[in-house]
């Protein structure tokens, strides 16, 4: 594995605290049906991080970090035949569309 080559995208979800988003739900089923899904096409790790907000503050409520072996892999993800599954899991834990991000390093 070179770490050169890693592609690093965050899929963050936008809020407030009473937003819902189900953050079990999210761990326990949502990002290991990412890794089966995406696993074959080099998808390495996903982690989940949940910024604190205080009281009504808009603001990011989940990010996922998604490491992929590299950029091929990212794009062989994300036009996989899977995305469909993936993305119709989102009405279990959340009413809000993730926006992905790529990480690039400054």
């Amino acid at each position: 594995m070179n770490i050169d080559s890693q592609v690093v995208v965050y899929v963050s979800y936008q809020g407030t605290p009473s937003t819902r988003f189900d953050r079990d739900y999210y761990v326990t089923h949502h990002l290991p049906l990412c890794m089966e899904a995406w696993n074959k096409y080099g998808l390495q790790r996903v982690s989940a991080y949940f910024p604190e907000l205080l009281q009504e503050q808009a603001g990011t409520i989940a990010i996922c970090e998604c490491v992929f072996r590299d950029e091929a892999a990212m794009d062989a993800s994300f036009t996989s035949p899977e995305l469909p599954d993936v993305m119709a899991d989102l009405p279990f834990f959340t009413d809000v569309l993730p926006v992905r991000l790529r990480g690039v390093a400054l």
